[in-house]
């Protein structure tokens, strides 16, 4: 009675384990996106802040579906005050497993201020976090430069093919 007891368990564990990579999958969750200078939910170096040089961070994209035919690269800050901030958009990405510091790897969107650039954090108060996401899409866009992150975000919804995230801190 025990061993049965046991292998059921064990075949439960399984078919819990299998649908929920199952499930990751259909949700787009198995690519991974990391940064060699920050961990997730750590803080961001000051030399990509505005209180260093303002330069983009180096991040590594790993399990990239084969299918991708570009990437899309958007970094925002929710919190803020005056709504989310967007500090970074970038398309049309040719696939790669690495987007160097200092960079502009495809075509750019604008930020919050309305510039074609990379804007460091620069919260005015307390800890924001901010948040890398990666697109794995099946096609270029091939929209124009200079479109804003909603505009990218409607064009992308039938072309993704699976999505990861990089949360940074940063406190002036």
């Amino acid at each position: 009675m025990e061993n049965k007891k046991a292998v059921i368990i064990l075949l439960a564990g399984l078919i819990s384990l299998a649908l929920t990579v199952e499930c990751k999958a259909k949700e787009g969750f198995n690519m991974r996106l990391s940064s060699p200078v920050f961990e997730d939910n750590a803080f961001i170096p000051a030399k990509f802040t505005c209180k260093g040089q303002s330069i983009n961070p180096p991040l590594i994209i790993q399990d990239i579906p084969k299918e991708a035919k570009s990437l899309v690269l958007i970094m925002d800050d929710p919190d803020a005050p005056s709504g989310t901030f967007v500090h970074w958009v970038v398309y049309d990405i040719p696939v790669t497993k690495r987007i160097d510091e200092n960079s502009i790897p495809g075509k750019q969107g604008v930020n919050t201020t309305g510039k074609l650039d990379y804007l460091g954090p620069c919260p005015p108060t307390g800890v924001h976090r901010y948040f890398f996401k990666i697109y794995a899409l099946d096609k270029m866009l091939n929209l124009d430069e200079g479109i804003s992150k909603s505009d990218l975000e409607k064009a992308m919804p039938p072309h993704i093919l699976d999505r990861a995230e990089l949360v940074g801190l940063y406190q002036r």
